[in-house]
Parts: C-alpha cells; structure tokens; sequence
C-alpha cells in the first residue's frame, strides 16, 4: 500500500489518562454535546458474529481519541462484516425525524487520522447516510481511507477525483449504496475530506437526489477478520465542520 497522508496524527489518549472509557459492551452510549444540531457519539456496533471467532474492546476518551482492539476470523470465507465500532456526528433530530438539506450547506468538511495493524481484512472508512439513517429509503455513502483485502458491494461505475484523492466508485442497490475506495490499494492515514464534494459529484451524476438531507456522518472500522488474533485501530483525529 501507498501512503498518501496530508498530516501527521496526534498522539492518542490512553486509558491511563484516567478519563477514558473501557469496555467490551456491544453499544457505547457516550456523547458529547456540540449544539443545537450536530452531535457527537460513540458506537463499538457489531452484528452477525455466530460462527466466528470475536471478541472486541473499545477504548473511548473522546469522539477524537479512541482505539479498538479487536479479534475476528474469515472461517467462513464469506467476508461478513463483524463489526463497526466508530464515532460519528448526527445531523437527523431523533425526535421529530427531520433532517438538513444538503443544499442548506455551504461548506461540510471532515478530519480525520488514524493508523492500522495491516492484518487479516478490513476497512476503515466514514459511513455516511443520507435520506434517514439505516431505514428502507436511505442512501448509504461510504468513504473508505484505508482498504486492507476488502472488497465493496456492487460493482465498481466509475472513478473520480475528489479532496485530492482518486477514488474508484462502487454501487449497489440501485444506489442505496455507494463507495468511494481509494485506487490502486492506497491508504489515507490522515487528512481532511470535503464531505459536500461527494455529496454533490453524487447529485450531479444523477445517483442521488438533488433534495437529499443529511442523517449522519460516522468515522470507524469495518471488521471482517484478523486471522484470529488481537489487533488494534487508533483513532486520534475526527470531526466534522459545516455551516
């Protein structure tokens, strides 16, 4: 893999800090408040573990410093996601439903770093949704900075360049679901993505409707496998800026 980071990341906060969060639990209920629309939590998420070798830890001490270890095989050989623990910023209002137009923004920006033990697969990757989050009608957009022997659903549409990356475009689902995968194997371990760039390449290409609203921006790992053995993700930078 090529390296293409714009900037180095900060050092991590450790359990030893004292005010961070250690736990094997499924779900994290962590936040943090950032106003009136657009707050910040943790998730260590998994699902569809049966069968398989897991077991996951999520140290959490802030939506910009946390880490993950986890273990997980591929016995299968079927490539199921285990896990998706990330943090991410949520734009829908949980109780009333609505959500931003993306045309309400002007900017939408995102930071992130991150580094990864280049072990068994995975990847790491925003998963953004737009139109609801994770119900019958909403778009899925992932954006993946590091891919390590995974493999998008779909097909690969295209190619194209954005933030100063070229990514190829993968969709399925008559475009419920769509991935941005960095070419030819490169990992991004940090930097800064113009999230209302990819928003709008996907309005102006037709694969994504010009009233879209935004539901939820997360920053996390994928977990397929580690071959059976204990691995961990850093992540010492995220966030998300818009107006």
């Amino acid at each position: 893999m090529s390296s293409t980071a714009t900037s180095s990341p900060t050092a991590t906060a450790t359990p030893s800090s004292g005010t961070c969060q250690d736990t094997d639990a499924k779900y994290i209920w962590n936040d943090w408040q950032s106003g009136p629309v657009g707050d910040y939590f943790a998730d260590a998420d998994w699902w569809a573990t049966n069968g398989y070798t897991f077991a996951q830890k999520t140290v959490i001490c802030d939506y910009n410093s946390w880490y993950v270890q986890a273990t997980a095989d591929n016995s299968k050989g079927d490539g199921a996601v285990k896990s998706y623990p990330n943090v991410h910023r949520d734009y829908h209002d949980w109780g009333t439903g609505k959500e931003p137009a993306i045309s309400s923004f002007n900017t939408m920006t995102s930071r992130f770093a991150h580094t990864s033990p280049g072990v068994g697969i995975y990847d790491v990757a925003y998963d953004i949704w737009l139109n609801g989050v994770a119900d019958a009608g909403s778009t899925e957009v992932m954006i993946w900075t590091d891919n390590h022997n995974q493999v998008p659903s779909g097909s690969k549409i295209g190619q194209v360049t954005l933030s100063g990356h070229t990514w190829d475009v993968w969709s399925s689902g008559s475009n419920h679901y769509i991935a941005f995968v960095p070419v030819n194997g490169a990992s991004i371990t940090s930097g800064t993505l113009d999230l209302l760039g990819f928003f709008k390449y996907l309005i102006s290409s037709g694969r994504l409707p010009a009233g879209s609203t935004v539901g939820q921006v997360d920053y996390g790992v994928e977990v397929v496998s580690t071959d059976g053995k204990p691995a961990r993700w850093d992540f010492t930078d995220f966030d998300v800026t818009s107006s």
